[in-house]
């Protein structure tokens, strides 16, 4: 018996709340394994990436997960296995980055201007979680089985 490949929902629809926020310039889903669930870029911007394309946004969604497990890892050695991470930030010259948890294996990155209010960015994500977190939960996949003779 053959394994099937389903296709993740997209719920970038579900991000233009987000991508409203004055400041705010792209926001993306990605499961915890790196891949992307749903992105949505603001409208009208200018810059190097104005418009985040589906290729640029399974790149992110994959750093995303690096960034994700990588954090874990941190927190574990300093804090214990229990300690979870709540939110990443990263703070470029150009800009910020916020990564937080979006529901059981999921994660919602956004990334912002340099003067985007990153604190109502950040309360804004949780409330959008808190809202529809469980559509934004990537369930872990079934190990494909044994091929039957």
């Amino acid at each position: 018996m053959a394994g099937t490949i389903s296709r993740l929902p997209d719920v970038g629809w579900m991000l233009r709340p987000l991508t409203g926020i004055p400041g705010v310039r792209h926001a993306v889903v990605v499961s915890e394994d790196g891949l992307r669930m749903g992105h949505d870029s603001a409208e009208g911007l200018t810059g190097e990436v104005s418009r985040l394309g589906v290729d640029e946004a399974e790149s992110l969604a994959a750093a995303c997960a690096a960034l994700t497990v990588t954090s874990q890892s941190t927190v574990s050695l300093l804090f214990g296995d229990e300690a979870g991470v709540r939110q990443l930030m990263i703070e470029s010259d150009s800009g910020f980055v916020l990564f937080t948890s979006a529901g059981q294996g999921a994660s919602l990155g956004v990334a912002t201007d340099t003067d985007a209010d990153v604190g109502l960015v950040a309360q804004q994500m949780q409330l959008l979680v808190a809202k529809i977190g469980a559509h934004l939960s990537s369930q872990p996949r079934e190990p494909m089985g044994r091929p039957t003779s």
